[in-house]
């Protein structure tokens, strides 16, 4: 049940060179009854999730656990030369990663996108262009960063903190967040979405070439929601916000508390995540 990598090439395009999505790849001791395709946080690499992959597959669930593009072990690293950002994840990434995995396991096995933070931002938008692409939307401490989701002020905090971190970005080429101590090196396109978002509310990435708003209206896909306790970074009130995006999906909401003794917060919960996989597997067998 250990994870295996797995490397899944990705076609050349732009001025980015070649790449791969690497992933982890851990499987029940039986034929899996489904697979999350996981999609991690900014600066979380996808090893991070070996214990929740672990819990899964003792429930009988397969799991990808992949590293986003110039995290972890997928390349090639953000730099001032890096022009990509949420509409080229979910219209490339995303969607080459689903059919890789769809290859790999069958047609007859159900795959379900597991978002975490930013994985789960770009997975709505993966679903907007593909809505019949998995069966389903899992979001697991993933929100919209809309700063109006945020109680109090931490709304403003969270808008000076984004907006702060575009302008850095923008001067600097990429964003040295590697050196700054939050959310990793990433590519200023990337976060100006990101801060974009913050700021408006509005699904609608640079360089896109559809309507991501329109589109997102007609998603009815299933979808599990769970917020985190401690987590600050993706409060209950951004989970909601991030649901209202797809409002004629199927939306299930949950909120995980753990037990007496036991600490959780926007990522810690991925080491303890045994009532999470729980859910997951509950949820999926009542689809």
């Amino acid at each position: 049940m250990s994870g295996a990598r797995w490397e899944v090439p990705l076609p050349a395009y732009g001025d980015d060179g070649p790449r791969r999505i690497v992933a982890r790849v851990t499987e029940p001791a039986g034929a899996p009854r489904a697979v999350v395709l996981i999609w991690p946080a900014m600066a979380v690499d996808a090893s991070y999730y070996a214990p929740f992959c672990a819990e899964l597959a003792e429930l009988g669930i397969a799991s990808v656990a992949a590293d986003l593009r110039g995290q972890g072990e997928s390349g090639p690293r953000p730099d001032r030369t890096s022009r990509y950002g949420y509409d080229e994840l979910a219209a490339r990434d995303w969607p080459r990663t689903v059919a890789a995995v769809r290859e790999r396991f069958g047609d007859g096995v159900p795959v379900y996108l597991l978002g975490h933070s930013i994985g789960g931002q770009v997975s709505v938008l993966y679903a907007a262009r593909e809505p019949k692409g998995v069966d389903g939307l899992i979001f697991v401490a993933a929100g919209s960063v809309h700063f109006r989701g945020f109680p109090g002020l931490s709304g403003l905090r969270v808008l000076l903190s984004t907006q702060l971190a575009s302008v850095i970005a923008r001067l600097w080429g990429y964003f040295p967040g590697h050196r700054l101590g939050f959310a990793g090196r990433q590519p200023a396109r990337l976060i100006r979405d990101w801060a974009r978002i913050a700021r408006t509310g509005r699904f609608q990435p640079s360089g896109a070439g559809i309507a991501y708003a329109e589109r997102l209206a007609s998603v009815r896909l299933p979808v599990l929601a769970v917020s985190v306790a401690g987590d600050s970074l993706a409060p209950p009130t951004a989970v909601d916000r991030l649901c209202a995006t797809l409002p004629s999906a199927l939306v299930e909401r949950w909120h995980f508390e753990p037990g007496e003794g036991v600490r959780v917060d926007h990522v810690r919960w991925a080491r303890k995540g045994a009532p999470v996989a729980a859910r997951i597997r509950a949820w999926a067998d009542g689809l």
